[in-house]
Formats: structure tokens, C-alpha cells, sequence
């Protein structure tokens, strides 16, 4: 009988694996076809011909979710597993890629930057040209009764826009204007996945009911506001980069996420509408080049003279974390400003420590108040982390609550301890999160702590049986240094995909940035929160993606004629890394010297960018060229640049020569075989600079913190005399021996007196 049992379970777990395994193959998912375009059949008289053809010949029920014409040419749609196997198959389809999901990764900021006063003027042109440039966002959407899309002053769109204002729920055409020339949004995709839209909780059309994409907008290109503030805090005039710049928004991100079919669909209409500088605060997971879709869409931008600007990613401080490390992107870090919201704990043994907070509600009583640590008053295992209904009210009721940060929303623990009874919270950092500091608008009285300070509360509540504390709020406070610090979350490299090309490509303001904010939810974004608010503070690389997209329309407006690649060299080699003090920038996650696997090239400074003297220059071969020193395929290569591509077997490709404003050298790749050997091994990196200002005579120098690498640059003396001219230099680096340590870094500088066109350079050994 216990025999029969047995066969009886194992057969039923055959069926039902079976049962799954059909059932997963029979799955349709959105996939992105990518079709070879100038190979069309002559039995067609259209490519929607052929990709319906196509489709049909393996699916009879399956529909084109979108049409793709300008940054790939193909379609997506839902297809099982077997389908998509079956369609990959035929002639003329150059890949088939499964869908992925990306996630979404100001008053202070244009006087941090130099942006403000009259002497700024004297940087940035003040004509018309800086209302021609269109910056493109792709993100949740756009709340258009921000007053940051105020168009008075603006003249006539440009005669350059063929895009429109697409309408939607709560949405209409009279919501564009002379600023806002432009609102699409795009759900096919997401809907494939989730469904039809549930309008009663997020609009089909491209309005911000979330809040992202109209921070991010208003971050690049917001009107100039004055009185601005979020409840009281960072008051002032709001601005964004390139105030006088337009906004087109593609509403691409929605409450389930951001889906490629739909991002891809929001990069081709943005090309062919016009747009001059696309902006994208978010990424997903890390791909080679031809499957990663935005590194794709982003091709055929910079293909057509279109600066693309995104986010680093918020996987820092741990190495390694990056996304968007397409060398034709520019990849953007996140660092603080010199401005926080301060917060004042203290605790019953006399200690005095700081945090920051933007609670704006009635204060705590002056005196002290009982103290818990929520680990100790919880009813479940990860109690410390004030997850709903984790507390016990009887041991929190009239109580401050320390609650260790993770998991859930900063914000969310708050409400936890008030639903138990508590009157306030200190939300400590664990681990995970080092000292970095980063302020929300609590809906309680809160303070937020770095790991040190929140150790120390932990460690006094431990040791007294009767613990007190007390928080205070101190408002804005101007002037804090250092300034700026690689913020923690920011990620870091080395660059996961190609270690030979350094990314962040530089970092930019990324921590309590004010900017506009949507009407729909409160700036906690919680259910619960419903204060109205015009502006809002958040962090993240999210938020200094958008200051270098309008950083790139000044410039562009600037020197129209210059590329994409022009502009991200001048931003490259003009930012800092040092400190006025000769400092290196400090790394708030350690509390030491940041590197250029931090912060890449350096903190953006725009006064010097728009002069930079010389300018590292890339052309769509160039970006090719490096696609065969990866040793891509034909057909690999034909997904990214949508034409026939044969690299010459007879040809050295080497990644080391593209024409990139930094170096990036991974030591244990250069050693190869003869890592162990006493043979020196030689690398040599050759790179040529343009002449975009006035004839000068430029010397270079080199800063090394190595003696284990030898570094000779030749000729050290390049002498220009007239605009665009062109001048190829060659660095040599010789290690004689296998480095001590695992990373190592020096900088090459060229200067004429007045310009330095500076280099970071990274040494790393695995």
C-alpha cells in the first residue's frame, strides 16, 4: 500500500511538472523583434507588411503591440516561448529579446553649480538659441499646472518640433504650452503584462500621478519660481538647468514599472519628433550592448546628433553596480550638495547628535520623552525594521521609537509607530546605508541618523532601563562642508560590461534636490499623506541624471555644432575632483577619498564646460570600431547600428583607442599570460584632442598615486593653431610588476594656461 502511495506522488509530481512546464511554454510574453529592415522581401510592398507576415507565420492570434522605425526598425509583441524560438528563426530577424523591466532610479543646485548671479552670463549665451534646444524625458509623465511649466517670456515653439500633446485621461492639448511643447505617453506594454490600466488609480495619458517624471522635468528645464519651497524648507527661486530650454514628455513608467517595449517605443517617437538632449532616470538589469534596449535606442540617438543622458543607478556604495555603461551614453552619479535639513537628537545621557529631517508638523515637547528601540517593543522577527503591525501599542504608546532603516518606505515606519501610539521616530542607518543622510517629509516627528549615531542611540538604550531622548528640528542650513560627497547610493564601478571604459562618467547633484512635484499624491507618495505640495525634495541618481541633460542643452545651445560626444568630453574634462583644499572628494559611505570609480571624471562644472578648450570627439565609426574590438558579430552589430557592418579581419580593433576622455586599464586583462613573469608589460592608449577655442599651445602632466606603473605621454606639448583642429597623442603605461593593491589611479592633465583638460585614470587588478 505505502509502495502504491509512493508511485501514486511521484506520477502526480511528473503530471503536474509536466502540467508547469507546458504551461510556462504556452506563457506569451512581450518580446522586441528586431527586423532587418533593408532585407525586406520583394514580395512586400511595406515593412508593416512584412513584420504582420512574420508574425503570422507563427502565431495567428498574436497582434503588433508597437511599430519601431526610427532607433531600431522591428515591432514587439506577445508570443509564447516556442513562438519567439520559431520567429527568431526566420530570414530577415536580426534578434528576438524577451522584455525587461527598468526601474525609475531646484531652489540650492543652480548656485552650487554656478549658475546664478550676472557673472554667469558671461558663461552661457542669452539669446534665442537657448529656447531652440528640446530636452526629451522619459519617465512617469508631467503634472502641466506646475508652475515650473510656467511659458511666459518663451517665443514660438521651435520650427524643429513635429511632435504633439497626446490626450488622455485628465489630459488635453491645451495642457502643452510654449514650455511644455510636448506629452505622449506609452502602455502597450505594461498593459500586455498587468492588464488594462486601472484609471481609477493611475492615468492613461501622459499626466504625473506619481511624481518622478515631473521632479525630473522641472530638475532639467524647469521655469524660474520664485517662492518656492516643500513646506517651509530650501525656500527660494527654483530653477531648472536649462530654464529657458523646452520639455517634451514620454510617459513610459507606470505603477508596475518601467517596460522596454514601452521605452523603446517612447526613444523612436522622441527622435522623430525633434528632441536634441534625451533624459532617462532609470535602468535595469546589466546586458551586453545589442540586448540592453535603452544602450540600443540610445545608439541611433547619438547617431543623429542627440545628446543621451542617464542615471548611474542607486546600487552603490558596492562595486560594480552600474547600469547604462553604453560608451555613446552618459552615465551620471550621484553627490550632495552644500545644503542640508538638520535635525538635533538628544539623549538622556547628555549625548548630542545630528540628523536631518523634513517633518514641517507640530514639534515634540521640549522635554524628554521615553525612548525604545523598536527590536525590543516588536512582535515579529524583523520587528526592528517597523514593518506594519509589528509593534506592540502598550510597549510604544507616548513613545520615541527607534526604527533601523530597510525594507519598507522611511516615511512608511513612521505611520507604523503612530498607528502603535508612538510620538516620534529616529530612523537609524544599519550597514547597508554607512552615515549618508537623506531627508524625507516625515508625517510624524522624525529624525533620520546615520549608522554611527543610531548605534550609539541603540547602544544607550541598551545599557539604561529607563531611556530618553529628545529631536529638534534646525530647518535649512547653507554653507555645510565638504561639499559636494559621493552620495552612498550612488553606484560605482568598475564598469560591469567593458572594465577598458571607466563609468559614472561624472556625478552631479543627486541628494535633497527640490524641484516640481504632481498634484496627485503627497511628498511621501504614501496613500496616507495628503498634503498638496508644489515642489517636492527626493534623492537619488534619479534626480542628477536631469541637472546634466539641462547642463547639455546649455552647452548646446551654446555650440550648436558640437556633437554629443563634444558635449559629454567638455562636461568630462572641466568637472573637479578635489576639493578647494586640494582634498579628493570624500566618499560619504566611508567617510574617505572617493575615486574615479566613484564619482568617474569628476563633479559637473558648467562655467568651465561651456570653454573647455579641447573636447575628445566620437563619431558613429568610432562607436562601430569599438563594437568589432568586442568582437561583435555582424548580425550583433546591425541591431545597434541598423546597417551592414563587416569589421576588416585584417584590422587591429582595440577598445583602448577609442577616443574616450578617460582611461580605464583592468591590469590583469593587459598581463594575460605572463601575469606571474617578471616582463614588463606595455599598453598603450592613443587618444586625439579638437581645438574648439582659440590657438594655444597645450603641455601636458601627469599625477600618479603608483610607482608600479610608468607613465609616458607623447608628444607632452600639442600646439593648435585654429579652431578644429585635430592633434593625436599617445599614452604609454609599463608595470614592471604585478600591483601591490587591487586598484590604483593617476590623472592626465593638459593645460595651456588658461584651460585644463583634465583625465582620470583607473588601474584595477582583480
Amino acid at each position: 500500500m505505502e509502495r502504491l502511495r509512493i508511485v501514486f506522488l511521484s506520477t502526480l509530481v511528473l503530471v503536474l511538472f509536466h502540467v508547469f512546464v507546458d504551461a510556462s511554454q504556452n506563457q506569451k510574453k512581450t518580446y522586441i523583434i528586431h527586423m532587418d529592415k533593408f532585407n525586406m522581401p520583394a514580395d512586400f510592398d511595406d515593412h508593416s507588411q512584412w513584420y504582420d507576415s512574420s508574425l503570422k507565420s507563427v502565431s495567428k492570434s498574436a497582434s503588433v503591440l508597437y511599430t519601431y522605425n526610427s532607433v531600431i526598425h522591428g515591432y514587439s509583441t506577445q508570443l509564447t516561448a516556442d513562438e519567439a524560438k520559431a520567429l527568431e528563426q526566420q530570414p530577415g530577424i536580426l534578434s528576438v529579446h524577451e522584455e525587461v523591466i527598468y526601474e525609475l532610479h531646484t531652489t540650492r543646485s543652480p548656485t552650487f553649480l554656478g549658475l546664478e548671479g550676472p557673472e554667469s552670463r558671461s558663461f552661457f549665451p542669452q539669446t534665442e538659441a537657448r529656447s531652440e534646444v528640446i530636452i526629451g524625458v522619459l519617465d512617469t509623465g508631467v503634472w502641466p499646472e506646475s508652475k515650473s511649466f510656467d511659458d511666459t517670456g518663451l517665443g514660438p515653439v521651435p520650427a524643429s518640433w513635429k511632435g504633439k500633446c497626446q490626450t488622455g485621461k485628465n489630459f488635453n492639448t491645451s495642457n502643452c504650452n510654449r514650455k511644455l511643447i510636448g506629452a505622449r505617453f506609452f502602455s502597450q506594454g505594461y498593459e500586455a503584462a498587468f492588464g488594462a490600466i486601472d484609471e481609477t488609480i493611475e492615468s492613461k495619458s501622459p499626466r504625473d500621478d506619481e511624481g518622478h517624471g515631473t521632479h525630473t522635468a522641472t530638475t532639467a528645464a524647469g521655469s524660474v519660481v520664485t517662492g518656492a519651497s516643500l513646506l517651509g524648507y530650501a525656500s527660494g527661486t527654483a530653477r531648472g538647468m536649462a530654464s529657458h530650454a523646452r520639455v517634451a514628455a514620454y510617459k513610459v513608467c507606470w505603477t508596475g514599472g518601467c517596460f522596454s517595449s514601452d521605452i523603446l517605443a517612447g526613444m523612436d517617437q522622441a527622435v522623430i519628433d525633434g528632441v536634441n538632449v534625451l533624459s532617462l532616470s532609470l535602468g535595469g538589469t546589466i546586458s551586453d550592448y545589442h540586448s540592453d534596449i535603452v544602450a540600443v535606442g540610445a545608439f541611433s540617438a547619438a547617431s543623429q546628433g542627440i545628446f543621451v543622458s542617464c542615471s548611474a543607478g542607486n546600487g552603490g556604495p558596492s562595486s560594480g553596480t552600474l547600469s547604462n555603461v553604453a560608451p555613446w551614453i552618459t552615465t551620471v552619479g550621484a553627490g550632495t550638495m552644500d545644503r542640508e535639513f538638520p535635525a538635533y537628537i538628544g539623549i538622556g545621557n547628555g549625548k548630542k547628535l545630528n540628523g536631518v529631517s523634513l517633518y514641517s508638523g507640530k514639534a515634540l515637547p521640549s522635554s524628554v520623552m521615553p525612548l525604545v528601540y523598536a527590536g525590543n517593543v516588536s512582535q515579529s522577527s524583523n520587528g526592528n525594521l517597523c514593518t506594519s503591525g509589528s509593534l506592540i501599542p502598550e510597549k510604544v504608546a507616548g513613545k520615541i521609537v527607534v526604527c533601523d532603516r530597510g525594507m519598507n518606505a522611511r516615511a512608511q515606519k513612521g505611520l507604523v509607530v503612530k498607528d502603535a501610539g508612538g510620538i516620534g521616530m529616529i530612523l537609524a542607518n544599519t550597514d547597508a546605508y554607512g552615515d549618508e543622510l537623506v531627508a524625507d517629509a516625515h508625517l510624524i516627528p522624525t529624525a533620520a541618523v546615520g549608522q554611527t549615531a543610531g548605534n550609539l542611540i541603540k547602544q544607550y538604550i541598551a545599557s539604561n532601563s529607563n531611556p530618553t531622548a529628545t529631536i529638534a528640528f534646525g530647518g535649512t542650513k547653507l554653507g555645510v562642508q565638504p561639499s559636494p560627497v559621493v552620495a552612498a547610493f550612488s553606484s560605482r564601478g568598475p564598469n560591469p560590461i567593458t572594465p577598458d571604459i571607466l563609468k559614472p562618467d561624472l556625478i552631479a547633484p543627486g541628494v535633497n534636490i527640490l524641484a516640481g512635484w504632481t498634484g496627485k499624491v503627497g511628498p511621501t507618495s504614501l496613500q496616507e499623506d495628503t498634503r498638496n505640495v508644489g515642489f517636492n525634495i527626493i534623492s537619488g541618481t534619479s534626480m542628477s541624471c536631469p541637472h546634466v541633460s539641462g547642463l547639455a542643452a546649455l552647452l548646446k545651445a551654446a555650440h550648436p555644432e558640437w556633437s554629443p560626444a563634444a558635449i559629454r568630453s567638455a562636461l568630462m574634462t572641466t568637472s573637479y575632483s578635489t576639493y578647494k583644499n586640494g582634498k579628493t572628494i570624500e566618499d560619504v559611505a566611508t567617510g574617505m577619498s572617493s575615486t574615479p570609480f566613484d564619482y568617474g571624471a569628476g563633479h559637473v562644472n558648467p562655467t568651465a564646460a561651456v570653454n573647455p578648450g579641447l573636447v575628445y570627439d566620437l563619431t558613429v565609426d568610432d562607436y562601430i570600431n569599438f563594437l568589432c574590438a568586442l568582437d561583435y558579430s555582424p548580425s550583433m552589430i546591425k541591431v545597434i547600428a541598423k546597417r551592414d557592418i563587416s569589421c576588416d579581419k585584417n584590422k587591429e580593433y582595440r577598445v583602448a583607442d577609442l577616443n574616450y576622455p578617460s582611461f580605464s586599464i583592468p591590469l590583469e586583462t593587459a598581463w594575460g599570460e605572463h601575469a606571474d613573469s617578471s616582463t614588463p608589460t606595455v599598453i598603450r592608449y592613443t587618444r586625439t584632442l579638437t581645438n574648439v577655442g582659440n590657438p594655444a599651445t597645450y603641455k601636458a602632466s601627469v599625477s600618479s598615486e603608483t610607482q608600479e606603473v610608468k607613465i609616458l605621454v607623447e608628444p607632452q606639448t600639442l600646439t593648435f593653431s585654429r579652431k578644429n583642429e585635430k592633434k593625436t597623442y599617445t599614452v604609454t603605461f609599463t608595470a614592471s610588476s604585478k600591483p601591490s593593491g587591487t586598484t590604483s589611479f593617476a590623472r592626465l592633465e593638459w593645460s595651456d594656461g588658461q584651460h585644463v583638460v583634465a583625465s582620470p585614470i583607473a588601474f584595477s587588478w582583480t
